[in-house]
């Protein structure tokens, strides 16, 4: 399990279209404050979807080869499947011909003045709505195996909460002590996802599904 959360974990927190919409709320008026409300949605519902598996499970793991452990497993092949799938298909289309750059401004733009314009609120919404949701679930499909009758399991649970969040919690830190530097560092990981979003999005995806198919596999034929 612990292999798992930790490579899901890194996938969630390198994930590209969460980060940057990350940056952009940073980059707001008040984004400070925009950011730590984006980071506690972000938080809770990341802790509430651990809480309803683990209310589920009872902080106890099924029987290993007992339907739920099966099922748990056959959810993360499917994750990892629908990744491949994913990740294929965004690069046969990124094969096809980039975006024409001037769209891409466009939109950009676009996407920048609305997120300057949220409330608070709103900035709160984002971060469940944006998480990578397909990844989230495979967390939790992980999670299933979990016996909370183990203090180390506590630990485990909390280091992918951290691990997870962690890229938008250096990024909230990072900005709330030293917001100069900050603002022109991340303008420039701004620019660099932006240039480079499709082909992490492809590996990010096509590297997650890999290893949830495999593993996944391994579960489901020992």
């Amino acid at each position: 399990m612990v292999l798992d959360l930790v490579v899901i974990a890194l996938a969630i927190a390198v994930f590209p279209l969460s980060v940057t919409a990350f940056v952009l709320v940073l980059s707001a008026r008040g984004g400070v404050w925009k950011g730590l409300a984006f980071l506690l949605g972000w938080l809770a519902c990341f802790v509430a979807v651990l809480a309803v598996v683990l209310l589920g499970t009872g902080g106890k793991p099924p029987a290993p080869e007992s339907p739920p452990s099966t099922a748990a497993s056959a959810v993360k092949l499917a994750i990892g499947a629908g990744l491949l799938g994913y990740g294929w298909y965004r690069h046969r289309a990124r094969r096809r011909g980039p975006e024409p750059r001037a769209r891409r401004r466009s939109s950009s733009g676009g996407v920048m003045a609305r997120i300057d314009r949220i409330s608070v609120w709103a900035a709160a919404g984002l971060g469940p709505l944006l998480q990578p949701w397909g990844l989230v679930a495979a967390g939790a499909a992980t999670v299933v195996s979990a016996d909370l009758s183990h203090p180390s399991s506590y630990l485990v649970l909390f280091g992918y909460c951290l691990l997870a969040s962690s890229s938008l919690l250096a990024m909230e830190v990072y900005t709330t002590f030293a917001p100069d530097s900050a603002r022109v560092r991340l303008g420039a990981l701004r620019s660099w996802i932006e240039s480079h979003q499709e082909q992490a999005l492809v590996s990010v995806a096509l590297l997650a599904g890999l290893f949830l198919v495999s593993r996944s596999i391994q579960q489901l034929t020992s």
